[in-house]
């Protein structure tokens, strides 16, 4: 792969979900609804917002602190089962297409770090016949969950990446903290989980509100 010393970065690590897949109000009703079949109380919105990002039982657990954790195993059951039923509604958010291909035509190392599953991913990947855009992918079952750094330094080594020619581009403080914790610069959208002024505190280089200011971003200064 051709790398072009000119750019800033050369491997650029997106988050899935929120980031470039428009799911977060579906995640967050799935985990209530598990949450209330195995006998716990329903988190509220803001909390199982705050989770996403997670891998998933890391998220549902702390989603959940009434659930013991004997019943993990079948509130990640329920959880699947209720994104199942909703899966077909879901959609890569408007724009976010065009601005990969962009991407990809002017040469950079695209990958996805996610706290979805190694399954979970290749189903929506396939889903969408995205396999051909992204170069890599790292899951929260295949190394650490966020905020642990362990994801974005296997994609580093696999590219021969350095941390200063990467960026992440994320929705929720997890990501923006396991850039920091990997020693790497990042990018917040605040049309995701969290909120955008809680996203400041993580020192991205931006913060942006639409896919539309995120596209015209990477275009001008990644």
């Amino acid at each position: 792969m051709t790398v072009h010393t000119s750019r800033r970065f050369d491997l650029l690590a997106f988050d899935w979900d929120g980031t470039l897949f428009d799911s977060t109000q579906i995640i967050v009703r799935c985990i209530q609804a598990a949450v209330q079949d195995v006998g716990g109380q329903a988190p509220s919105d803001a909390a199982a917002r705050w989770v996403i990002g997670m891998g998933l039982t890391e998220a549902l657990a702390q989603a959940a602190p009434d659930v013991p954790p004997a019943l993990y195993p079948q509130l990640v059951q329920r959880y699947r089962y209720h994104y199942v039923q909703r899966q077909d509604d879901l959609s890569l958010f408007d724009g976010v297409l065009d601005m990969l291909t962009a991407l990809k035509a002017r040469g950079f190392i695209l990958t996805v770090a996610t706290g979805k599953s190694r399954r979970g991913l290749d189903q929506v990947l396939d889903h969408l016949d995205l396999r051909g855009i992204f170069d890599a992918s790292r899951t929260a079952d295949q190394t650490a969950s966020k905020p642990h750094p362990l994801m974005l330094h296997e994609l580093m080594d696999e590219f021969a990446t350095p941390a200063q020619q990467v960026l992440v581009i994320g929705d929720t403080s997890h990501d923006l903290q396991m850039a920091l914790n990997a020693g790497t610069a990042s990018v917040g959208v605040s049309y995701g989980a969290h909120a955008g002024n809680g996203l400041h505190a993580y020192q991205p280089l931006a913060v942006l509100d639409s896919v539309a200011h995120l596209d015209a971003w990477l275009a001008q200064h990644a």
